[in-house]
């Protein structure tokens, strides 16, 4: 009977033998396989539970799949939905679910058993047991899944996520789903929408690919719009370029016109085209620059996008070998499509989404690295069923296999997947250990065999990719709304001088009556057309120059991040790269910072640091002694890259004579699940986590040699001396034991138990009674050196061991082996078992590992802090680690508070209820986990926590996420484990909706290219982890560390270049041309330009562009070094300081005020004196040069860095005024055109009078001394702020809010709370070893943590 729990009698014995007169002959013939195989008798389904096998096994939640509980007794039972099957409390798990049942369909037998009660059919419920029980799993037995188990022996994570999984809902298959499925996971793509992922997740079986069956493949179409259909399954081609050959021009037409300064230029080409009478200044004045403009850009993206299709044309070509025929040929990536097998070697990249048929490894394994995915380094493997393992042994074979797989529709749930495989009339369930994503490498495999199931942008790669998103800087933006409202600002200046022009009309035709043939048009029509020229002469007021130079600054600061050699990684060859060439003045304003951690913030290499044996501590050597000759030379084992050396330590293992240091050494060679494989006379490990691998390594340097294992022993050299130990039992790793434990034999007889673990559960296990004092002040030590270790942020590890007499050694394997075939609550009993025998144990020592940071990522982190950039870590790592991380990186500090998800979510509901102000919690740190940011996320249910004094799904989802923003916002540091990669994105999207910042996101893998598209910024890292995220990024960097100087010096730099130079260009423009308003007062309002053609069109092309440049090019307030010393400068950025509305504002004022002075100064004088300013022309060419002397004189006031190039910007840009006025004022030219060229010799006639020179020199005087005055004035008065006035607001404003009392954790960094378990169920079994040698293995790496989240939080 299953768990003991089931009601017998419900079916009755007798009614087995109404089968064939109730059912089809076909039906009744299934049924009776089914019962043999279940061990069925007198028809009592409960003895077939009970005789279950492990791959039958579904983990479910009995309310998803529709039961509830009964009527006849609700305390105890729970039943199916039909009343079919009944099922006792204790038959639950521990987490409330269901282990026993085989789907949520009752399996009931042929249709006169159901008792006339509807149900399901008869070929359902078949259908439903042959999915999940005829392919049975290599590797595993009867009963190998238990409840309690957190990750089954040789199941990935991708497996058991397909048991707890909801079934499917494939009619053909026989599933069905009674209720709809919960939410799960978080939004797709990072939109804030989150149906877009349920219907995601509940998408049914309707991928139905064949294999080596192209045609068959190709009949399955797609509407695409109304009768338009395309083909359903997608080449392997991609295209991750913007633009192609037809799509470029209106495209990038469509994106620049978006702009609205693009539109007003527009808009003003076009009245002067299509109305010549409006046109108040030649054509080219306007169209000339705007084409360049729009040309500029164009290049700019088409350079961008080459570099796209480049990268496309390289992935596109790859060679793959494919099935053709009865032979595998070498073709391209391209060329694959669903259904074709492929050939793949070792160190080949999986060219799609495939389905691993065989291997040449054993029980078909295949090992693979997901740097490209997931940032991880470490191996994890893949496994082909059985199978086809045993059929597909040639390629002959290979050929004639026409298998089916029916599978869900393309998502982008990157470790998750589940379908089945239809081949020769049977059906093998596939889940996503059977697959290799597009982007894994194959490793430690000579060659393995798949089917494309997916191909192109169907793959989960691809679909993990999001969506591209347009990003622009808070410049654009401002630019933009500054653009309507000059525009707006024009439209009324222009209305004030129509109406002046329509009185002025009206006078002139009064006074004027007898020339009625100059006005051809009445009144109100030429005051339309006026009100038009107004608007084409003010045009200059919104310079089109300015967004010109705009586009070189952007592109020259780009390149000088390129050529900067502080940010170039010369280890890898690896430059800084500018990606986008157009967010460098954003790099200067970011808020907050969100990274990666696994291969951003760390190397993902672990490394043995030291240890304490016997209470004492021995430390790594000083970093002199490394270049000293390595002192493991006597070990033909050595490990040359081991950097741990300690000569003391060294001596005592070779004189062999410390029984401690022996034990300690032996019990790291021993006590792992770590593989070897000999490759000539090297050993290489390979491991489940890189920690073990660490901790072998240092015994095999110390003389403790990890040499080969079998099934029941392990080989070990110690000291030069080879001995077999046998393994009586091995008791590994989980997240509730937090240990493992191996119990052999040694070659002199006598039984050991080796122990390591977490310091909190083994010092609970040693032995406590009649310690002799030596002891005693042993294990003291052995305590201070783990506090020394953990302050240290090293993850460590208790050692510790045991001798086991045999009489207790007889009555404790009966008991395990009992254990171990008990079908009921195997785990608890099993963890029992283990309990009793690991006590009194004696303690050996520690071990410190260190998870080395990148360089300079502490100083990195603390310096961006000092800056006011918050840095947010989002890890799919377990929690332990990544605090241990943030601690270590000095993210988080021993002081501060950690406020866990219990403390959140009490803030927040007290927030909610007093309707008060959140805390402060500026010394606290803030640790949540993806579990719990999808219960804010859900769009549907709101919060869902279980409180009974308050109802929190009446809590609109919207407020829960923007009080947790804003109480994020409030911390000092914030770490979300867990999260999958879709979470990741949401995180930074809700930060930029809610706190309106600047956003940046770094990342090494696959699974941040959604976080890095989302962000305002993205950051990818260039290294042994892949290009994935480059090729996704605005701008590429080789370490973390240089973060720091892409910020802090060229985001500042290009931040405060930028705006100093908008802010001028303002000033200047407005200073010289606002007097063409003046001037209207005095020409009748009839829009006569006042300055000759080619000034308006060269004065801010040519006349003063050089120094504009300069200014966006090179000028610095500090010096780069200063910028790294003083990251508080940065804060300017953030806040905006250097160009916003005010600022704007400013300018605008002094550019009138210029303008004021040189118009009416110079039209005073001229009235006066006379002389060479009495006429038109004079005047004009006076006031140009007046203003464009005022202008430079102020740029020479502005600029800080002051070089041999600004000298020469200055000089060459007043050369080219006079060298260009003396060419254009000749008079052959006049002679060509008397209209272009009207000028004819007035600046020669005007500026050699010493009058004019005297006017101008005034002008540039009064304009000058003011502003040199007020910036002399400015600079005495500006004062800091002293920091007492500051500290004491401070506590004023945390004093009018609510306080928050906390008390910080005490902190093990013990990484055994994050190891996960290993394979040692597999290694006992003999699954992974080869047969022929037994020193050639390949290890069963089991997947990462990053990897392991993202399957959790999408269950």
């Amino acid at each position: 009977m299953a768990a003991g729990t089931l009601e017998e009698g419900f079916l009755e014995p007798n009614q087995a033998d109404t089968c064939s007169r109730t059912s089809s002959p076909q039906n009744c013939e299934r049924w009776a396989r089914l019962t043999s195989h279940l061990g069925l008798s007198g028809g009592h389904l409960a003895s077939a539970l009970a005789n279950r096998t492990a791959t039958a096994l579904l983990r479910a939640s009995p309310q998803l799949c529709g039961w509830g509980r009964c009527s006849s007794d609700p305390k105890t039972h729970y039943c199916s939905p039909e009343r079919s099957l009944f099922l006792h409390d204790s038959a639950l798990s521990a987490t409330g679910e269901l282990v026993w049942l085989e789907s949520c369909i009752p399996l009931l037998p042929p249709n006169g058993f159901n008792g006339g009660r509807k149900g399901p059919s008869v070929a359902a419920a078949l259908d439903t047991w042959e999915v999940f029980s005829s392919a049975g799993r290599p590797g595993r037995e009867r009963g190998q899944r238990e409840e309690g188990d957190e990750t089954g022996m040789g199941d990935t994570p991708g497996r058991e996520g397909a048991r707890k999984r909801r079934l499917l809902r494939k009619p053909g298959l026989g599933l069905s789903e009674k209720k709809e499925r919960k939410p799960e996971g978080t939004t797709s793509k990072g939109n804030l929408d989150y149906s877009e992922y349920l219907e995601e997740e509940s998408s049914a079986f309707t991928w139905e690919v064949k294999a080596n069956d192209r045609s068959y493949n190709s009949q399955f179409k797609e509407k695409l719009f109304l009768c338009w259909k395309r083909k359903k399954y997608k080449g392997n081609t991609i295209h991750t370029a913007k633009y192609n050959f037809f799509s470029f021009l209106p495209l990038n037409l469509y994106e620049q016109f978006r702009r609205m300064s693009n539109l007003y230029f527009l808009f003003v080409i076009l009245l002067q085209g299509l109305v010549p009478a409006v046109s108040t200044m030649p054509w080219f004045t306007l169209f000339t620059p705007l084409t360049c403009l729009l040309i500029i850009r164009a290049f700019r993206n088409l350079l961008d996008d080459i570099g796209r299709h480049r990268s496309d044309r390289s992935i596109n070509n790859r060679p793959c070998q494919m099935l053709v025929g009865e032979s595998f040929l070498l073709k391209k990536w391209k060329d694959l499509c669903v259904g074709d097998l492929v050939c793949l070697h070792n160190d080949n990249i999986v060219p799609a989404d495939v389905l691993l048929l065989a291997s040449t490894e054993p029980s078909s394994l295949c090992y693979v690295e997901t740097a490209d995915i997931d940032g991880e380094t470490n191996l994890k493997y893949r496994q082909a069923l059985m199978v086809t393992h045993q059929e597909l042994t040639s390629v002959r074979n290979m050929a004639s296999f026409h298998g089916k797989v029916v599978c869900e529709e393309p998502n982008s749930r990157m470790h998750n997947f589940l379908g089945c495989l239809e081949w020769e009339g049977k059906k093998y369930s596939l889940d996503s250990g059977n697959i290799l994503l597009r982007g894994c490498k194959i490793r430690n495999t000579d060659t393995c065999y798949g089917m494309v199931i997916y191909a192109g942008f169907d793959t989960k790669i691809m679909k993990n990719c999001g969506k591209v998103h347009l990003k622009s800087t808070k410049i654009d933006g401002l630019m933009n709304r500054l653009v309507i409202l000059i525009f707006m600002f024009v439209v009324l200046i222009s209305l004030a001088l129509t109406f002046g022009f329509s009185m002025e009309v009206k006078k002139f035709r009064t006074k004027h009556y007898y020339v009625p043939e100059t006005h051809k048009y009445s009144a109100t029509s030429e005051s339309f057309l006026i009100f038009l020229s107004f608007l084409i002469l003010l045009s200059v007021m919104m310079p089109m120059a300015m967004f010109i130079i705009a586009e070189f600054i952007y592109l020259g600061n780009s390149f000088f991040i390129d050529w900067d050699m502080e940010m170039y990684y010369e280890p890898q060859d690896i430059p800084a790269k500018a990606r986008n060439t157009s967010l460098s003045v954003q790099l200067g304003q970011v808020e907050y910072l969100f990274s990666d951690k696994t291969g951003t913030l760390t190397q993902n290499i672990m490394t043995f640091k030291k240890c304490c044996i016997g209470g004492i501590v021995y430390n790594p050597e000083k970093e002199e002694a490394l270049t000293k000759e390595s002192p493991y030379l006597w070990n033909k084992f050595a490990d040359r890259k081991l950097l741990f050396r300690n000569a003391r330590l060294l001596n005592v293992v070779r004189s062999n004579k410390d029984r401690m240091v022996q034990e300690f050494w032996r019990l790291l060679a021993i006590c792992h699940t770590v593989m070897v494989e000999e490759k000539g006379d090297q050993l290489l490990y390979q491991a489940a986590s890189p920690d073990e691998e660490a901790l072998v390594t240092a015994a095999r340097n110390f003389g403790y040699v990890f040499l080969m294992r079998t099934q029941d022993s392990i080989t070990v050299v110690e000291l030069g001396e080879q001995r077999v130990y046998q393994v009586l039992a091995m008791m590994d790793f989980n997240s509730v034991r937090k240990r493992m434990s191996v119990l052999v034999r040694n070659p002199e007889g006598s039984i050991y138990l080796y122990t390591k673990g977490a310091d909190t559960v083994i010092l609970s296990r040693l032995l406590t009674k009649g310690l002799t004092k030596k002891e005693q002040i042993t294990k003291a030590a052995t305590e201070e050196a783990l506090t020394s270790f953990a302050e240290q942020t090293l993850r460590t590890l208790c050692l510790a061991y045991k001798k086991v007499d045999e009489d207790m050694y007889e009555g404790w394997c009966q008991r395990h082996q009992d254990a171990n075939i008990l079908l009921q609550n195997r785990a608890q009993v099993l963890h029992g078992v283990y309990e009793e025998i690991e006590q009194n144990l004696q303690l050996l020592g520690v071990t410190a590992i260190e998870d080395r940071l990148q360089n300079g990522v502490s100083e990195t982190i603390q310096c961006l802090k000092q800056g006011n950039i918050k840095v947010w870590v989002l890890t799919g790592d377990k929690q332990e680690t990544a605090v241990n991380i943030g601690f270590a990186c000095q993210l988080l500090s021993e002081d501060m508070l950690i406020l866990q998800e219990e403390q959140i979510f009490s803030i927040l509901e007290a927030y909610r209820e007093n309707n008060s102000n959140l805390p402060q919690v500026e010394m606290a740190a803030m640790v949540v986990s993806g579990e719990f940011l999808d219960k804010l996320m859900r769009s549907t249910t709101g919060f869902v926590v279980q409180n009974k004094d308050t109802n929190t799904q009446e809590i609109p989802e919207v407020w829960w996420k923007q009080a947790f923003v804003e109480l994020a916002s409030r911390c000092q540091a914030v770490i979300c484990c867990r999260v999958t990669p879709k979470q990741k994105a949401l995180i930074v999207a809700l930060v930029k909706k809610y706190q309106k910042v600047v956003t940046l996101a770094i990342g090494d893998g696959a699974n941040d290219i959604n976080m890095i598209k989302t962000a305002d910024i993205g950051v990818g890292l260039a290294g042994q982890e892949g290009m994935q995220a480059v090729q996704n990024s605005d701008y590429m960097l080789a370490q973390f560390c240089f973060l720091r100087r892409l910020l802090l010096v060229h985001g500042r730099w290009s931040y405060m270049r930028v705006c100093k130079f908008l802010r001028y260009f303002v000033y200047k423009t407005l200073a010289v041309m606002m007097v063409q308003i003046w001037f209207s007062f005095y020409s009748g309002f009839t829009a006569q330009p006042l300055y000759e053609a080619w000034f308006l069109a060269l004065f801010n092309l040519l006349y003063t562009t050089l120094p504009v440049l300069y200014i966006g090019l090179f000028e610095q307030d500090v010096s780069d070094k200063q910028s790294l010393e003083l990251p508080e400068l940065y804060i300017a950025g953030q806040k905006d300081k250097l160009f916003n509305y005010f600022v704007f504002l400013q300018a605008m004022t002094h550019g009138t005020a210029t303008s004021l002075v040189n118009f009416f100064m110079t039209l005073w004088i001229s009235h006066d004196i006379g002389g060479p300013i009495s006429d038109y022309q004079s005047f004009a060419v006076v006031m140009a040069t007046s203003g464009l002397l005022t202008v430079t004189v102020e740029v020479i006031l502005i600029i800080k860095y002051g070089t041999i190039l600004s000298v020469l910007a200055i000089f060459l840009s007043l050369c080219f005024y006079v060298v260009i006025n003396y060419v254009t004022q000749r008079f052959w030219l006049f002679t060509l055109s008397s209209k272009t060229f009207s000028f004819l010799y007035v600046n020669k006639n005007v500026l050699s009078h010493p009058t004019a020179l005297l006017v101008v020199l005034l002008s540039v005087s009064v304009n000058t001394l003011p502003t040199l005055a007020f910036q002399v004035i400015q600079a005495a008065l500006k004062q800091p702020r002293p920091k007492e006035e500051e500290k004491k607001k401070k506590k004023e404003e945390e004093a009018a809010l609510p306080e928050i009392t906390l008390v910080p954790r005490a902190r093990r960094s013990s990484y055994a709370f994050s190891h996960q378990e290993g394979y040692a169920h597999l290694i006992t079994q003999g699954t992974i070893l080869r047969r022929p040698t037994v020193a050639h293995m390949h290890t069963d790496l089991m997947t990462s943590d990053e990897m392991l989240s993202t399957s959790i939080d999408t269950i």
